[in-house]
């Protein structure tokens, strides 16, 4: 090897982290931009509600006679005007049942399937290869979206795009678990599923801006031909710069449970620890996708003369960013005090904390809907990682990416599928009120959920001097964490059979931690 890329292949777990965050950042750029485009995107295609909406900026609420909002029908909203001005119009606003059904629902629905299947291909196949066609896939929905003429093509697309997109998570998941060592796993995690946010914050200047600069005379559809085309060079790069990693202690006997049976995907799912946590991340889950669906659809309704987009985009990017990195470097750190529960301790107490000022972003007045905004982004954003750091530690290798492709699958479907009602209880207590209770107060939910999660596992175990030199000086909270000896992860060979009579502690976990429970050392498997 050269010298110089000697030098460079130290740099390539952080290659990976990149490549793999930008797909994932693409995807969710697609998924998030009908959020924005909505308006736009169903005028043209004539879908969804018909509302008044003030139409012009020369005017702010606090000036007009009237609110546009309050008209229920066409003459009248034309006949509004202010010194002489009209300002309101009678046109598709992006709401509506069509929108919530296109956003969640068929978007959620091929989702969270085909990621229970991409997760069960992801423990036997090539993963680099599969995000390759996976990623592909959805470049080409998104390219393909900029095209449609019909509602029925954008439904049909936005699930293709999603069946695609499905496979980012726990591939990537799988991939990075393979190369990055427990002690930055948390922040790993959190800097790829920060793909999420960057997605959707960068869907607002996107969304927004290029679509009023309308290039090539083709509006909203510029916004989702060059994503897809982006994400096709990502795909490119994912195919010939990326290597399948070795799977690190997987082997197929080497966990049984308390009957002596194989530890399988159904032992794991059933742990109530792990339900517990799929419903407090599902509650979760659901508030952010409020936000995500309605907030541009929202601000521009109640704050039609303020233009947020460059706002919102710095407070999804910047605080965003910062919430995710310090969530799982802290996470990281206090987990070798107090062992895996303290994960789930940071997720309660995040949550909690975002709660009030989440209620504030959607209560205040621009200027301070947007400093709350900030604070409960800070703290709120510090979930997601933290969340799947969990979720591989407490699980069995060998079903390591299969429980992740089942957790998004049952959280996807409970939180993406939830803000459909949105809709009907806006119609019967308002938009606002009905977005505090599916955004803020999910938030305050899911803190209290994650908390209770957190007795549920297991904290730091004590070590004796002869325990710890047996076990070569790991630490017993790190051998006993739920799942699997998360050492495993910081040398590429599992250690050393211990002897034909002897059994090893290190593979000890609370998932098969049982009278019956057997384990065996085997020599990684290679692909």
């Amino acid at each position: 090897m050269l010298p110089v890329l000697s030098k460079l292949s130290g740099y390539y777990s952080a290659y990976v982290l990149g490549v793999l965050t930008i797909g994932y950042i693409l995807g969710e750029l697609g998924h998030y931009l009908i959020g924005v485009t909505s308006k736009q995107t169903a005028i043209e295609l004539e879908y969804g509600d018909i509302s008044c909406q003030q139409n012009s900026t020369m005017f702010s609420r606090a000036e007009v006679p009237e609110q546009c909002s309050a008209i229920k029908e066409e003459a009248s909203c034309h006949a509004l005007d202010h010194n002489g001005t009209t300002y309101c119009e009678w046109n598709r606003n992006g709401l509506g049942i069509e929108y919530q059904i296109l956003a969640g629902p068929t978007f959620i629905l091929v989702f969270t399937i085909a990621g229970v299947f991409m997760g069960l291909a992801a423990d036997r196949y090539n993963r680099v290869k599969m995000l390759t066609i996976c990623t592909l896939i959805f470049a080409v929905a998104i390219i393909l979206q900029g095209t449609v003429k019909e509602y029925w093509q954008l439904v049909l697309l936005r699930m293709i795009m999603a069946a695609g997109e499905s496979g980012c998570n726990p591939l990537a998941t799988g991939i990075m678990s393979d190369i990055f060592p427990e002690d930055k796993r948390a922040l790993v995690m959190a800097i790829f599923n920060w793909g999420i946010y960057g997605g959707y914050g960068i869907a607002f200047p996107v969304g927004r801006y290029i679509t009023q600069a309308n290039f090539f005379n083709l509006g909203w559809r510029v916004c989702y031909l060059g994503a897809g085309a982006l994400a096709v060079v990502i795909a490119a790069l994912t195919g010939v710069t990326l290597k399948e990693p070795e799977r690190k202690s997987i082997s197929d006997d080497s966990m049984t449970t308390k009957d002596g049976k194989k530890a399988n995907l159904w032992s794991v799912l059933k742990n109530p620890a792990m339900i517990m946590l799929m419903i407090a991340a599902s509650i979760r889950h659901c508030g952010g996708m409020t936000f995500a669906y309605n907030a541009d659809l929202y601000y521009n309704q109640y704050f039609p003369e303020t233009d947020l987009g460059w706002w919102l985009f710095a407070v999804t990017i910047g605080i965003g960013s910062v919430g995710v990195v310090v969530g799982g470097v802290v996470s990281d750190k206090i987990v070798a005090k107090m062992g895996i529960r303290s994960r789930a301790f940071v997720l309660a107490i995040s949550q909690l904390i975002a709660t009030l000022p989440a209620f504030g972003s959607v209560f205040f007045e621009p200027l301070w809907a947007m400093i709350t905004l900030g604070g409960s982004y800070f703290f709120a954003e510090m979930w997601f990682g933290i969340v799947f750091a969990i979720v591989v530690e407490i699980v069995p290798l060998h079903v390591r990416s299969s429980t992740i492709g089942v957790f998004l699958f049952v959280m996807n479907n409970i939180g993406g599928n939830l803000p459909i009602l949105v809709d009907p209880v806006a119609k019967a207590i308002g938009y606002r009120e009905s977005i505090m209770i599916f955004y803020a107060g999910m938030y305050g939910i899911s803190s209290i959920l994650f908390l209770i999660t957190c007795f549920m596992l297991e904290g730091k175990a004590k070590t004796n001097d002869a325990e710890k030199a047996e076990n070569g000086g790991i630490e017993a909270h790190t051998r006993h964490i739920q799942g699997h000896d998360n050492s495993v992860f910081s040398a590429d060979e599992p250690p050393a059979y211990n002897g034909i009579n002897k059994k090893s502690s290190a593979l000890t976990n609370n998932l098969q931690n049982t009278p019956g429970y057997k384990a065996q050392i085997h020599e990684s498997s290679r692909l």
